[in-house]
């Protein structure tokens, strides 16, 4: 999922962004329909491409965060 999927989901993302921004400015209408018919193929296209990745990790829940270790998380811990 590292390569073509994230960059099409940064690209979608940023398309979005573009179409949202244009539309607040003085574009022709023709061209923002244009840009909101790509979107209705390009927005689908991406999620079907991230469900679908075959992507696999090792991690579960039991890792937490990368960012925020937690040395364990049992159940019994809570009792």
């Amino acid at each position: 999922m590292k390569n073509f999927t994230m960059k099409l989901v940064w690209m979608t993302t940023v398309y979005v962004f573009v179409f949202a921004a244009l539309n607040q400015t003085n574009v022709n209408i023709r061209i923002l329909l244009l840009m909101h018919s790509i979107g209705f193929i390009l927005i689908p296209f991406m999620t079907y491409t991230v469900l679908t990745d075959n992507y696999t990790t090792n991690k579960t829940f039991k890792d937490w965060y990368e960012d925020h270790p937690v040395e364990t998380l049992d159940e019994d811990e809570d009792n």
